[in-house]
């Protein structure tokens, strides 16, 4: 990895899981996702397009037992990749918040690239599975995300259709940490009085 070109690639094998992701923080929304399931593949181009990051996510799952370790283990890889690009996180902007509606749901996220991990969730999911993707795991993707990113993230969802609370979510996360990790032209150092996030 080189600051300049912002990009990681990751790997992570367990009992469990066996996962390859590579991303680039700086890319065009350009995703190759394979977890098998159908529906967190949406979400994830979904992310990659709104926060114009190119992923690629290769997972192979112990899918017969249910999505829990297949969505967690793909957040905890995408997370080590962001930390992996964004290096020492020189010149970022740091700070971001976004709302994003989808239809009568809306999802709000707010976040500081800090290197100090703090989840916060408020709001529940309307129906308790979106195809096979099972609701609450959105929220724990967003958590497992942010422990593994180093992001201080709050994160909140209402609707009535479950499909468009997870969606919006993804999506606000998707824009608040493009808006995040854009560096900011004006500034040369890491945005902490520390010296250091």
């Amino acid at each position: 990895m080189s600051d300049a070109d912002r990009t990681a690639a990751v790997s992570r094998e367990t009992s469990e899981t066996t996962i390859d992701v590579t991303l680039a923080v700086d890319g065009d929304g350009d995703a190759a996702v394979e977890t098998g399931i159908g529906f967190f593949d949406h979400m994830l181009e979904a992310f990659a397009k709104h926060g114009l990051f190119d992923l690629t996510v290769q997972c192979d799952g112990d899918l017969h037992i249910d999505d829990h370790h297949t969505v967690e283990d793909v957040a905890i890889v995408l997370g080590e990749a962001f930390t992996e690009a964004l290096g020492d996180k020189r010149g970022i902007v740091r700070y971001a918040d976004r709302k994003v509606p989808l239809d009568e749901a809306v999802a709000s996220v707010v976040v500081d690239v800090s290197g100090r991990p703090f989840f916060d969730f408020s709001g529940d999911f309307s129906q308790p599975y979106v195809g096979e993707f099972t609701s609450v795991m959105a929220e724990h993707f967003a958590m497992s995300l942010a422990m593994n990113a180093g992001l201080t993230l709050h994160a909140g969802v209402e609707g009535e259709n479950a499909h468009h609370e997870v969606e919006a979510l993804f999506k606000a996360l998707a824009r608040a940490l493009d808006d995040a990790t854009r560096v900011d032209p004006r500034r040369s150092d890491t945005p902490s009085t520390k010296g250091k996030l």
